[in-house]
């Protein structure tokens, strides 16, 4: 379902904040949210790919089609490590308040146990949904004039306010930090998820021209930096956030074969926090400019998203696919002018 129009509005004006752990204000109590979950239980069947046809979302084959389910996770040394990101297809950056980021990470093919920690919703979470279908999606909380939006958006609400019973609190972390959720309780909720479908990724050989040879690549948004290093023995992109290595809890460093740095607008939404920090309305439909970072070099490519019900595809320069290479998806939601909105 397309979104009301009036999450397009934005703010005129500059507002110029102390970087501050993002939040959202006003968020509700449980069973103030606005949306119920599809009722019964179940977890729906799975469904294989054809022999030797790739994952929609890994480009590996054989993996099975299972529902997609949508999380927002914390995204700041607080927050870490994060627990399940080893095991999402997809791991999108996206700017919040005071210039920070936050992650949502996107699980199909392979769905760990459990996730966290499990943070609040934003508006661009709504525009990126879409494009999955209708997704299960994980969070807590949002801001009270934000519900009606969640509760029309593409998506089901599997917050812990509509399955209260799949959320639990990690000991050992502090709140709001130490909120983690169960994965197969979580889409019991949403027995009418979307399955994993074709959302514009391409998959193969990397392009015979155009790569620089690259052993790392920084993003930069207000108050977050990220770098990506090339490991040739790991075959992946290894993530160091703020100066520092990007460690999962299940161990080991957090890496992907590749690397999205998709170049977007990003501008004010309706919304801000409690500091009155204005919330970034990141615009992933329309067309611009990325970089892909794959087998150790940088590719110039271009992206483009029709609607908010159609995915992102990629192209090389010269208008062929830009593919990707197999295994997990980091997409970095950025701007080559970033600012705090």
């Amino acid at each position: 379902m397309r979104l009301p129009r009036m999450i397009a509005v934005t703010l005129a004006g500059a507002s110029v904040l102390l970087p501050a752990a993002a939040c959202s204000s006003d968020e509700p109590a449980a069973g103030q949210a606005p949306q119920a979950a599809t009722a019964a239980p179940t977890t729906p069947a799975e469904e294989q790919t054809p022999a030797g046809e790739p994952h929609p979302f890994t480009g590996e084959p054989g993996a099975p089609l299972r529902p997609v389910l949508t999380a927002k996770i914390e995204n700041t040394a607080a927050g870490k490590p994060q627990l399940g990101l080893k095991s999402a297809d997809i791991v999108y950056v996206t700017q919040v308040e005071a210039g920070l980021t936050r992650l949502i990470a996107v699980f199909s093919s392979k769905i760990p146990a459990k996730i966290g920690p499990v943070r609040s919703a934003r508006v661009s979470d709504l525009h990126l949904a879409p494009q999955f279908g209708k997704p299960a999606f994980a969070y807590s909380g949002a801001q009270t004039k934000m519900l009606p939006l969640i509760a029309q958006a593409s998506l089901f609400d599997v917050s812990d306010s509509r399955a209260p019973g799949a959320y639990f609190r990690q000991p050992g972390r502090v709140a709001p930090y130490n909120l983690f959720a169960n994965t197969k309780q979580l889409l019991a909720k949403a027995p009418k998820a979307s399955k994993a479908k074709d959302i514009g990724f391409t998959f193969g050989d990397a392009p015979a021209e155009g790569g620089v040879e690259r052993r790392s690549y920084t993003v930069r948004w207000p108050a977050a930096r990220f770098t990506f290093t090339w490991s040739e023995a790991k075959k992946q992109w290894l993530i160091w956030q703020d100066g520092k290595k990007d460690m999962a809890a299940e161990g080991g460093q957090l890496g992907a074969p590749t690397v999205v740095v998709q170049y977007t607008r990003t501008e004010r939404s309706q919304f801000h926090d409690k500091n009155q920090s204005y919330t970034p309305l990141v615009r992933t439909v329309g067309k611009g400019s990325a970089i892909v970072l794959r087998d150790g070099k940088a590719y110039k490519a271009r992206w483009e998203r029709e609607s908010e019900e159609s995915g992102t595809t990629f192209t090389t320069p010269s208008g062929e696919p830009m593919n990707f290479a197999p295994g997990q998806v980091w997409v970095a939601l950025a701007s080559r002018t970033p600012v705090t909105p």
